[in-house]
């Protein structure tokens, strides 16, 4: 399943040269993520709540291929490519209108913070949403 998550660049995502600041990317990518888990009917803060279960960033990776500026319209397009045991991989295309203007990736493992924080395994009906024909969701 593919989600689309938008947003408008701000003044204080830029750097002094009026330009996004790259870190911000990464912050996109941790807020399209939870959009993608919401949008499948696992949002962020309810798992935490009731299963004390988190997707912490095990490994994080973005390329840059034009600058973005104070208030651009972005939207970031989120699927999840890979799915292991108790991993799993979304990628995040960033788009101004037609033009792609950075790609990137996240893996993050499925984690339970009931004692201490451990990997576990995805649930079969997790699985089954993010591995849903490729439609897209609009959040």
């Amino acid at each position: 399943m593919t989600n689309n998550y938008d947003f408008k660049v701000r003044w204080g995502d830029t750097d002094a040269a009026g330009i996004v600041f790259y870190p911000n990317f990464y912050k996109w990518m941790d807020e399209a993520t939870h959009e993608y888990l919401s949008a499948i009917g696992y949002p962020s803060s309810k798992l935490f709540q009731e299963q004390q279960i988190g997707c912490p960033i095990l490994e994080a990776n973005c390329q840059f291929k034009q600058p973005l500026s104070f208030e651009d319209s972005v939207r970031v397009q989120s699927i999840v490519q890979e799915i292991q045991n108790k991993v799993f991989k979304i990628s995040h295309v960033f788009l101004r209108g037609e033009k792609e203007i950075a790609k990137g990736y996240e893996v993050r493992a499925w984690t339970s913070f009931k004692d201490k924080p451990k990997a576990q395994p995805i649930p079969e009906e997790v699985r089954a949403k993010m591995l849903q024909p490729n439609q897209h969701v609009e959040v």
